[in-house]
């Protein structure tokens, strides 16, 4: 473990997986982390941190000199559009290139000036598991945030599993559409059963050197060689997974979130100041959303990386504009795949006195409004642990990875859900409608509130799941204070 001086800080650096999703969480754990007493180093990838001087402003990452930014290249060339990179290219490229980089980083920080202490410990996204390298080598802690569900990130544990009992790669591409992904496993531990179309979707693949398949079961195994492991999640919500990872290869396995709850006893307006947004948000949404009255806004939003073909667009808009409901929906310039994301000029004059498109927002604010009655969304973990943070049920259309984990376990677990399986104008109208108007939506709404009430329990002192969890981490794993176990 590190040895610390009484006098020097202890000093963590936090890198993140380079896309919004893995970026924002990690920006949270830095902040807690600095709230505690780390000098903090933040390593974005060139490009990144080009587009948060873009959309923030080029001042935006200057607030303190014991919290500061660093950078190394992520190999790949920059995108012609300001959008998320391909994900494939990006695993396969941080996997490959990343390492030297970032050591070198290291001993850059080791060398420098009396008020940068030396590095103490690591905290790295758990798809960025090259960093344990660097930290064996300095003999330092290093603690992987997996920024997934508990329920996500134990799915993807047991990809080596679906290999050897046959069930991955897949034997012929029919089997996406014969009815194969409605096979049940009963042996994931944790889950009672579950459906192969729920586990995330990676393994959906006929290649057995599948890159994103060879990329999961990398990391995974190298999760095996980390101090912990730590998700952004709270026990009474993933209870039974948490505990069956206890029995598994693995590190200790800390729940610490949510962590935009813990974040709300932290009160530095310099903190407070640094975003990590990669696009601009707009705020004049929150005036318009206080214009509405409570529980009648349905805000829709596919994150950062969801894409769709524009009949998917067309038909979720009209499915939105015969609900009669008015709603807050995010399109990002680049959701709908090779080209502008464009609405039938009647959608826009049908719905303009009850519809408000922007390209993105302030979603936590957004999802915490009083306004918001239901939250149409892709299942991305941030966005549906932010929901449940609101009270807020959901309509969920997952895209990829473990989105599909997410929405399964929120529809059928935690009753706070419904499925779209197909995104018909129909089927979009009819899901809006039961979940703003009919029992079962004011039944989701009641449960949605009862979870988060559990979410602020775990994150409050003294004695909060998660806030004791953060503390053990902090002061056990990256202080080394006590025996880690």
């Amino acid at each position: 473990m590190c040895s610390l001086s009484t006098i020097k800080k202890p000093h963590a650096v936090c890198i993140p997986y380079p896309a919004q999703g893995h970026i924002n969480p990690m920006l949270k754990l830095a902040k807690l982390l600095h709230f505690k007493g780390f000098h903090i180093t933040f390593v974005n990838t060139e490009y990144n941190h080009r587009r948060i001087l873009k959309s923030r402003g080029s001042d935006s990452l200057n607030g303190l000199s014991s919290f500061r930014f660093e950078t190394i290249p992520d190999g790949l060339p920059d995108p012609d559009v300001d959008a998320t990179q391909d994900i494939p290219s990006l695993c396969e490229s941080t996997r490959k290139t990343c390492l030297p980089h970032f050591k070198n980083l290291i001993s850059k920080l080791n060398n420098a000036s009396d008020d940068v202490p030396p590095v103490s410990c690591i905290v790295s996204d758990g798809v960025m598991s090259f960093t344990v390298d660097a930290a064996e080598e300095l003999g330092i802690p290093e603690v992987l945030f997996w920024t997934t569900s508990a329920c996500g990130f134990m799915c993807y544990t047991q990809y080596q599993q679906l290999i050897q009992k046959g069930l991955a790669p897949l034997k012929d591409i029919s089997y996406l559409t014969n009815g194969y992904l409605e096979t049940t496993i009963d042996w994931v531990p944790g889950i009672k059963e579950i459906r192969l179309k729920d586990i995330p979707t990676f393994f959906r693949t006929t290649n057995p050197d599948d890159l994103m398949l060879d990329f999961v079961l990398g990391e995974c195994k190298r999760s095996q060689r980390a101090s912990a492991i730590i998700l952004n999640t709270f026990d009474a919500l993933e209870h039974d997974i948490l505990d069956a990872f206890n029995s598994s290869i693995l590190p200790p396995v800390y729940s610490i979130g949510p962590l935009n709850l813990l974040l709300n006893d932290v009160t530095n307006k310099n903190l407070e100041a640094i975003g990590s947004n990669l696009w601009k948000e707009d705020q004049e949404c929150l005036e318009w959303l206080n214009t509405k009255e409570p529980n009648t806004v349905v805000y829709v939003n596919f994150g950062s990386i969801t894409v769709m073909t524009s009949e998917q667009l067309v038909e979720f808009a009209w499915g939105l504009a015969n609900s009669n409901k008015s709603f807050l929906w995010v399109i990002r310039p680049d959701l709908v795949a090779g080209e502008n994301a464009v609405l039938p000029p009647e959608f826009v004059t049908q719905t303009k006195n009850r519809g408000l498109m922007l390209s993105w927002c302030p979603q936590e604010e957004v999802l915490a409004h009083p306004a918001i009655g239901g939250f149409l969304t892709h299942s991305g973990w941030n966005s549906t642990l932010e929901s449940i943070c609101g009270g807020v049920p959901m309509i969920c259309w997952p895209f990829f990875a473990e989105q599909q984990t997410n929405c399964r376990f929120t529809c059928k677990e935690w009753e706070i859900g419904l499925e779209i399986e197909d995104a018909k104008r129909d089927k979009v109208e009819s899901l809006v409608k039961v979940l703003m108007d009919e029992k079962k939506g004011k039944e989701m709404k009641e449960k949605a509130l009862e979870w988060k009430r559990f979410a602020e329990d775990a994150a409050s002192g003294p004695d909060g799941s998660s806030f004791l969890n953060l503390d053990k981490v902090v002061h056990q794993i990256l202080l080394g204070q006590t025996d880690k176990n």
